[in-house]
């Protein structure tokens, strides 16, 4: 009778460490424009994020830089001048076409 081989076997890997699967319960709530919540989604959809994914990806990173993932900073009195001037249409030029803008820009 012929000899069987023993086969080799894989070696016995530690185990991962166990996800907790308790369920996601906690709740966020955001007031925001419909326009830019639509907008936002659309983006969010078109890269197969659902709003979920990116809110749960944005507090990963907060918490991951102990801050805002972006600079955010008080704009100066210059810039804050040039914002109110723009928002009243202060100081503002109107163009028929991109063309003429270009052309009095020099481009």
């Amino acid at each position: 009778m012929p000899k069987k081989h023993a086969t080799a076997r894989p070696p016995v890997l530690p185990k991962a460490p166990r996800r907790s699967k308790a369920a996601k319960t906690g709740m966020i709530r955001a007031r925001v424009s419909p326009e830019l919540k639509a907008q936002a989604e659309g983006i969010l959809a078109e890269i197969g994020l659902s709003s979920s994914d990116a809110i749960r990806m944005f507090y990963k990173q907060v918490t991951l830089q102990k801050g805002l993932p972006f600079e955010a900073r008080i704009p100066n009195a210059t810039t804050r001048k040039a914002l109110r001037d723009a928002e009243a249409g202060r100081g503002m030029t109107d163009y028929a076409s991109v063309d003429e803008m270009f052309k009095d820009l020099g481009i």
